[in-house]
Protein backbone atom coordinates (compact mmCIF):
# COMPACT_ATOMS: atom_id res chain seq x y z
CA UNK A 1 0.00 0.00 0.00
CA UNK A 2 1.52 3.48 -1.15
CA UNK A 3 2.33 6.01 1.45
CA UNK A 4 -0.90 6.88 3.85
CA UNK A 5 -0.16 10.12 5.69
CA UNK A 6 -2.45 12.59 7.82
CA UNK A 7 -1.46 15.95 8.31
CA UNK A 8 -2.64 17.92 11.13
CA UNK A 9 -2.85 21.79 11.53
CA UNK A 10 -4.29 23.49 14.53
CA UNK A 11 -2.00 26.70 15.00
CA UNK A 12 -4.46 29.10 13.27
CA UNK A 13 -8.05 29.82 13.80
CA UNK A 14 -8.64 27.04 11.20
CA UNK A 15 -8.90 23.33 11.46
CA UNK A 16 -6.64 21.69 8.76
CA UNK A 17 -6.44 18.00 7.88
CA UNK A 18 -5.16 16.51 4.78
CA UNK A 19 -4.76 12.93 3.84
CA UNK A 20 -1.69 12.17 1.52
CA UNK A 21 -2.52 8.40 -0.39
CA UNK A 22 0.58 7.97 -2.57
CA UNK A 23 0.42 11.63 -4.76
CA UNK A 24 -2.75 12.36 -4.26
CA UNK A 25 -4.06 14.66 -1.42
CA UNK A 26 -7.60 14.93 0.03
CA UNK A 27 -8.33 17.89 2.45
CA UNK A 28 -10.96 18.82 5.22
CA UNK A 29 -10.76 22.45 5.92
CA UNK A 30 -12.91 24.57 8.18
CA UNK A 31 -12.54 28.06 9.56
CA UNK A 32 -13.23 27.73 13.26
CA UNK A 33 -11.56 30.46 16.14
CA UNK A 34 -12.64 27.64 18.75
CA UNK A 35 -14.29 23.85 19.55
CA UNK A 36 -11.26 22.20 17.21
CA UNK A 37 -10.49 19.94 20.52
CA UNK A 38 -14.21 19.09 20.28
CA UNK A 39 -14.16 18.58 16.31
CA UNK A 40 -10.93 17.36 15.57
CA UNK A 41 -11.45 13.59 15.88
CA UNK A 42 -15.34 13.67 14.30
CA UNK A 43 -13.16 15.72 11.10
CA UNK A 44 -10.61 12.81 11.05
CA UNK A 45 -13.11 9.84 10.93
CA UNK A 46 -15.20 12.12 8.32
CA UNK A 47 -11.81 12.21 6.13
CA UNK A 48 -10.62 8.79 6.33
CA UNK A 49 -14.13 7.38 5.34
CA UNK A 50 -14.31 9.41 2.31
CA UNK A 51 -11.41 8.06 1.24
CA UNK A 52 -12.00 4.36 2.57
CA UNK A 53 -9.26 4.37 5.03
CA UNK A 54 -8.75 2.91 8.45
CA UNK A 55 -6.96 3.91 10.98
CA UNK A 56 -4.86 1.28 10.78
CA UNK A 57 -3.60 1.93 7.22
CA UNK A 58 -1.67 4.92 8.39
CA UNK A 59 1.80 5.71 8.12
CA UNK A 60 3.01 8.43 9.38
CA UNK A 61 0.71 11.36 11.28
CA UNK A 62 2.48 15.15 10.59
CA UNK A 63 1.40 17.90 12.50
CA UNK A 64 2.15 21.67 12.72
CA UNK A 65 4.14 23.14 15.96
CA UNK A 66 3.89 26.38 15.87
CA UNK A 67 4.35 29.67 16.93
CA UNK A 68 0.57 29.71 17.03
CA UNK A 69 -2.25 29.40 19.30
CA UNK A 70 -1.19 28.03 22.53
CA UNK A 71 -4.54 26.62 22.84
CA UNK A 72 -4.38 25.28 19.11
CA UNK A 73 -0.97 23.66 19.06
CA UNK A 74 -1.71 21.77 22.34
CA UNK A 75 -5.27 20.28 20.49
CA UNK A 76 -3.03 19.40 17.01
CA UNK A 77 0.08 17.77 18.57
CA UNK A 78 -2.16 16.15 21.32
CA UNK A 79 -4.35 14.28 18.95
CA UNK A 80 -1.16 13.87 16.73
CA UNK A 81 1.03 12.45 19.03
CA UNK A 82 -1.87 10.05 20.57
CA UNK A 83 -2.68 8.52 17.32
CA UNK A 84 1.14 8.07 16.77
CA UNK A 85 1.23 6.31 19.71
CA UNK A 86 -1.39 4.28 19.27
CA UNK A 87 -1.08 3.11 15.94
CA UNK A 88 2.68 2.77 16.62
CA UNK A 89 3.58 4.91 13.50
CA UNK A 90 5.97 8.27 13.45
CA UNK A 91 4.87 11.63 14.05
CA UNK A 92 6.52 14.78 11.75
CA UNK A 93 6.20 18.28 13.51
CA UNK A 94 6.85 20.62 11.01
CA UNK A 95 7.25 24.43 12.28
CA UNK A 96 4.71 26.55 11.26
CA UNK A 97 6.40 29.26 9.39
CA UNK A 98 8.58 26.40 7.60
CA UNK A 99 5.11 25.25 6.89
CA UNK A 100 4.10 28.28 5.55
CA UNK A 101 7.01 28.33 3.05
CA UNK A 102 5.86 25.44 1.36
CA UNK A 103 3.26 26.93 -0.21
CA UNK A 104 4.60 29.81 -1.58
CA UNK A 105 6.22 29.03 -5.26
CA UNK A 106 8.98 31.53 -4.84
CA UNK A 107 12.76 31.26 -4.81
CA UNK A 108 12.97 33.34 -1.54
CA UNK A 109 10.40 34.71 0.57
CA UNK A 110 10.52 35.74 4.39
CA UNK A 111 7.62 34.74 6.46
CA UNK A 112 5.65 37.76 9.25
CA UNK A 113 3.22 36.33 11.39
CA UNK A 114 0.82 38.93 13.19
CA UNK A 115 2.00 38.60 17.14
CA UNK A 116 0.11 40.59 18.45
CA UNK A 117 1.63 43.44 20.89
CA UNK A 118 2.94 45.14 17.87
CA UNK A 119 5.35 42.10 17.63
CA UNK A 120 5.80 39.52 14.33
CA UNK A 121 7.20 35.97 14.14
CA UNK A 122 9.42 36.15 11.41
CA UNK A 123 11.83 34.13 9.35
CA UNK A 124 13.47 34.24 5.64
CA UNK A 125 13.39 31.32 3.83
CA UNK A 126 15.62 31.03 0.31
CA UNK A 127 13.45 28.55 -1.21
CA UNK A 128 10.63 26.22 0.64
CA UNK A 129 11.35 24.71 3.73
CA UNK A 130 14.97 26.29 3.24
CA UNK A 131 15.70 28.50 6.61
CA UNK A 132 17.88 31.14 6.40
CA UNK A 133 18.14 31.29 10.19
CA UNK A 134 15.82 30.51 12.54
CA UNK A 135 12.41 31.69 13.71
CA UNK A 136 12.44 35.38 15.88
CA UNK A 137 9.71 37.27 17.67
CA UNK A 138 10.61 40.66 16.87
CA UNK A 139 8.98 44.20 17.14
CA UNK A 140 7.06 44.78 13.90
CA UNK A 141 8.50 47.52 12.30
CA UNK A 142 12.23 45.56 12.84
CA UNK A 143 10.79 42.56 11.11
CA UNK A 144 9.33 45.06 8.46
CA UNK A 145 12.93 46.60 7.98
CA UNK A 146 14.49 42.74 7.90
CA UNK A 147 12.46 41.84 4.82
CA UNK A 148 14.89 42.39 1.26
CA UNK A 149 13.89 44.32 -1.12
CA UNK A 150 11.98 42.58 -3.83
CA UNK A 151 11.24 39.22 -1.31
CA UNK A 152 7.61 37.85 -1.38
CA UNK A 153 6.12 38.23 1.81
CA UNK A 154 4.15 36.00 3.48
CA UNK A 155 1.45 37.05 5.99
CA UNK A 156 -1.19 34.28 6.07
CA UNK A 157 -1.51 32.32 9.08
CA UNK A 158 -3.02 29.46 7.31
CA UNK A 159 -0.57 26.53 5.95
CA UNK A 160 -1.10 24.16 2.90
CA UNK A 161 -1.98 21.78 4.13
CA UNK A 162 -1.61 19.81 0.93
CA UNK A 163 2.36 21.23 0.71
CA UNK A 164 2.88 20.27 4.50
CA UNK A 165 1.61 16.93 3.99
CA UNK A 166 3.58 16.07 0.25
CA UNK A 167 7.10 17.56 2.34
CA UNK A 168 6.15 15.82 5.75
CA UNK A 169 6.09 12.71 3.77
CA UNK A 170 9.67 13.13 2.63
CA UNK A 171 11.52 14.09 5.30
CA UNK A 172 13.20 11.73 8.62
CA UNK A 173 11.13 11.95 11.80
CA UNK A 174 14.17 12.28 14.03
CA UNK A 175 15.10 15.56 12.60
CA UNK A 176 11.38 16.72 13.10
CA UNK A 177 10.28 15.90 16.57
CA UNK A 178 6.35 16.64 17.78
CA UNK A 179 7.33 19.84 19.87
CA UNK A 180 6.00 22.98 20.27
CA UNK A 181 7.53 25.87 19.33
CA UNK A 182 5.93 28.54 20.76
CA UNK A 183 8.81 31.59 20.89
CA UNK A 184 7.21 33.10 22.84
CA UNK A 185 6.21 32.52 26.57
CA UNK A 186 2.74 31.87 27.61
CA UNK A 187 0.24 34.66 28.82
CA UNK A 188 -1.61 32.64 31.10
CA UNK A 189 -0.53 33.35 34.92
CA UNK A 190 -0.64 30.74 38.22
CA UNK A 191 -4.37 32.65 39.51
CA UNK A 192 -2.48 33.21 42.59
CA UNK A 193 -5.86 33.56 44.59
CA UNK A 194 -6.69 30.02 44.11
CA UNK A 195 -3.51 29.01 45.31
CA UNK A 196 -3.81 26.76 47.97
CA UNK A 197 -1.10 28.05 51.04
CA UNK A 198 1.19 25.01 51.81
CA UNK A 199 1.29 23.46 55.44
CA UNK A 200 5.15 23.27 57.22
CA UNK A 201 5.24 19.75 58.66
Amino acid sequence: MPTALLAIDTAAPRLQLALLLGDTADTLVEDMAQGQAERIFPAIDELLARTRIAYADLTRIAVTTGPGSFTGLRIGLSAARGLGLALDIPVVGIPTLLALSLGCGCDTAAVLLDARRDEAYFQLFSGPAIPVGGPVLLPMEEARRRIPPGVATLTSPFVDISALARFAATVDPSHYPPEAAYIRDADAKPQEKFRVARVSP
